[in-house]
């Protein structure tokens, strides 16, 4: 689809004003999978602001990445409930399987791994959540299986 294609998608009705940039930010990234750079060039052309205005929110909102991210999202609860329950060991495999360290994503952007302080379902933790579907009492055992779902999930998809 054509940059210009995907621009009217973004832009169309909503005001081109200041008021709408975190909209414009969140179709831009849903479009995307993150915000590219020279999407943050023409947005600050459009509402005239800097594009450093834009970063500052881009960087103040953690929903927000500039960083290509993966087709499977992997999330996995560090709070206090699933760290003591084994949620840094599922970490270190997840990274295992994945060949990629948390806060990374993998280099055919399949997975994006990422660790949060908590998801606030501590009774049922370790929690790891891929795609949004939560998986409770996470063992390590089940990591590998949790993967492959997802994975086997976009295929039956295609």
């Amino acid at each position: 689809m054509a940059l210009e294609k995907q621009e009217k998608e973004i832009f169309e009705g909503l005001e081109l004003s200041q008021k709408n940039l975190i909209h414009f930010l969140h179709r831009i990234q849903a479009r995307f999978g993150y915000i590219p750079p020279e999407m943050v060039d023409e947005l600050a052309q459009k509402l005239h602001l800097s594009p450093a205005e834009i970063f500052g929110v881009l960087t103040f909102y953690k929903a927000f990445t500039l960083e290509p991210r993966g087709k499977h999202q992997v999330t996995i609860c560090l709070g206090t409930a699933c760290h003591v329950r084994g949620g840094k060991q599922i970490v270190e495999e997840a990274e295992r399987r994945l060949g990629i360290k948390a806060g990374q994503t993998t280099s055919d952007r399949e997975f994006t791994l990422e660790t949060v302080n908590c998801l606030g379902c501590c009774a049922i933790g370790p929690v790891v959540v891929v795609d949004g579907v939560y998986h409770a009492h996470v063992s390590i055992d089940q990591v590998e299986k949790i993967l492959k779902s997802a994975t086997e999930k976009s295929h039956e998809k295609a």
